[in-house]
């Protein structure tokens, strides 16, 4: 029997893959975290399949996105970025990315773990949507809108109330597959 995914997913494999093994399930380790908000802050502007066909670029040219190191990029690291072809080579979201590591930092530092931080918004439980179809999922919420508010006082970079709500998604603090989704009779 044909399993009944998400229809975002169907463009091929790559995308199949991340919505049955990744996407909405929820992650408390610091290190995908990162992860998740420097691709997301990439993505700003354009498809999340083209930054996840990028992923693995991404992962060697960050250092395998280790926030200490990217929060250490000196200049010539930047330019180096800036001329890696196999990443999105805009000086800003670069620039950014550094940023977000040492803003990262400092909120570990502050709360223990970024994802005491991250979570402490929503309770530290996942939220469900229980969409019944992809209509029915917003691009933002009150929650987003309040996330992407409160990083940017601390001064992180690409992290609109779009990004976070798309990074809420990836992260699992929220489920966004539809009702009928074969991910939910797991």
């Amino acid at each position: 029997m044909e399993k009944i995914r998400c229809g975002w997913c169907e463009k091929d494999d790559l995308y199949r893959k991340y919505h049955d093994e990744e996407w909405g399930r929820p992650v408390y380790d610091d290190e995908t975290i990162f992860e998740f908000l420097i691709l997301e802050s990439f993505q700003a502007g354009l498809s999340w399949y083209t930054i996840l066909s990028k992923r693995e670029n991404f992962r060697k040219a960050f250092d395998h996105f280790d926030y200490k190191k990217v929060a250490a990029y000196s200049d010539k690291k930047i330019e180096e970025l800036m001329n890696n072809p196999g990443i999105i080579r805009n000086r800003l979201k670069i620039l950014s990315a550094v940023t977000n590591a040492q803003k990262f930092i400092e909120v570990q530092k502050e709360f223990g773990s970024f994802s005491n931080y991250i979570w402490g918004f929503i309770g530290g439980k996942s939220m469900d949507n229980n969409p019944e179809k992809l209509s029915d999922v917003p691009a933002t919420t009150e929650i987003s809108d309040l996330i992407s508010k409160q990083l940017k006082k601390r001064g992180f970079k690409f992290v609109g109330s779009t990004v976070i709500y798309a990074h809420m998604q990836a992260t699992g603090m929220v489920n966004d597959h539809i009702k009928e989704c074969f991910t939910r009779k797991k």
